[in-house]
């Protein structure tokens, strides 16, 4: 005799909400992120704190770095004046997180590129206090030294 519970219309619509339930908790599992993998860390201290242990010397930059750093320094003029010393918002905490205006961003050139490409230094601070690079668009930077 089979189980009342598992068979007719009730069964059936049993088994249609239990799977409906299933998918959406593995898709909200998904959307935060959770994949039972690792336990969770605070990615934003730990990011910050590799962001400020790598440091790049100026002079091991590509040139143009250099050429954007004497820009601003002086205030300018920048090859993208819509874009360079626009606030950087650090969404991929990457950096140490500060106040909403503290970080600007600047383009870095790559020659042979007809549009901004992925090179950027970002300051912080007003007199700039604290200067980073990235090669890569925003994926790794590193602390400037030499500025």
């Amino acid at each position: 005799m089979a189980d009342e519970r598992s068979s007719g219309p009730r069964g059936s619509l049993r088994r249609v909400a239990l799977s409906v339930g299933a998918v959406l908790l593995a898709g909200l599992g998904a959307y935060i992120g959770l994949d039972g993998s690792e336990p969770s860390t605070d990615s934003s201290a730990s990011s910050a704190s590799s962001a400020s242990g790598d440091t790049c010397a100026l002079d091991t930059l590509p040139p143009e770095a250099a050429e954007v750093v004497e820009r601003i320094e002086a205030g300018g003029p920048f090859d993208y004046p819509e874009n360079d010393g626009t606030h950087f918002g650090n969404y991929e905490q990457l950096l140490p997180q500060r106040a909403q205006d503290y970080y600007r961003e600047y383009t870095v050139e790559t020659p042979g590129l007809n549009h901004r490409g992925p090179r950027r230094i970002v300051t912080g601070g007003d007199a700039p206090d604290v200067w980073y690079y990235t090669a890569d668009h925003y994926e790794s930077f590193c602390r400037m030294t030499g500025v």
